[in-house]
């Protein structure tokens, strides 16, 4: 399974990534907690720029932002990730949603996993998303985030990329199914880059579709040139439940 390690060549698909005028709709929306097991979250929602033009239906991503990211600001979110490439006028094929994390929160804690599901279930019942193109992804904090998330569902998501993250090693067998990007540095001073390998290692020999790519001499932020990599939407939007 080592020529999943360090991944460079992939499948392409037809995928359109443009910067130009018009761009991505932003709105800015509040999730209102559904039981006392969750937290309210405020988040921007991203549409296509093509969303109101027709009627058909469009994959979902969930990004989730690092902890330097939290607290009551939305702009905030802005500053890595996929709302930074929107924010710089990237078009992307598809509808984001990114939520805002409370300044004392953490993405990986049991009722914000269980808010951020209830949040993707409400996107998808009110909006024309498709529901077998359902993506997660997020950095750091987020990144964690992201495979809570998947740990705590494994179906929910179609496939996932996090970056710099890491995950609770416990029930980690259940994402044997679940295809899995996962992105570190080398130099990762914050969260080690043992933190991917050793999810790598655990899941390479019960799934086939589970892939790690370190930077060598990266400490922390290995999201950058990876969110700005086109290829990783490619690989991401290729698989469908």
């Amino acid at each position: 399974f080592m020529n999943r390690l360090l991944v460079y060549t992939f499948v392409i698909i037809s995928v359109t990534i443009i910067k130009g005028e018009g761009g991505m709709k932003e709105i800015t929306l509040s999730y209102k907690e559904k039981n006392p097991e969750e937290v309210d979250l405020n988040y921007l929602l991203y549409l296509p720029d093509d969303y109101q033009k027709n009627q058909q239906t469009y994959p979902l991503v969930l990004f989730l932002h690092g902890k330097g990211e939290r607290g009551d600001d939305l702009e905030k979110i802005k500053i890595h990730g996929i709302p930074r490439r929107i924010d710089q006028g990237i078009q992307f094929p598809f509808i984001c949603i990114a939520p805002q994390c409370p300044e004392e929160g953490y993405w990986d804690r049991p009722e914000y996993v269980s808010s951020l599901i209830s949040l993707i279930k409400e996107i998808e019942d009110n909006h024309r998303v498709d529901s077998k193109k359902i993506y997660g992804t997020g950095l750091s904090m987020g990144g964690r985030g992201t495979l809570a998330i998947a740990l705590e569902e494994p179906e929910l998501f179609s496939a996932i990329i996090p970056v710099c993250g890491g995950a609770e090693m416990d029930n980690i067998q259940r994402l044997n199914q679940l295809p899995i990007w996962l992105f570190h540095g080398d130099r990762d001073d914050v969260h080690p880059v043992n933190d991917s390998i050793i999810i790598f290692q655990a899941l390479s020999p019960v799934n086939d579709h589970v892939f790690l790519t370190v930077y060598g001499g990266v400490e922390h932020d290995s999201w950058t040139q990876t969110y700005e990599n086109k290829e990783i939407y490619n690989w991401m939007l290729n698989y469908s439940k």
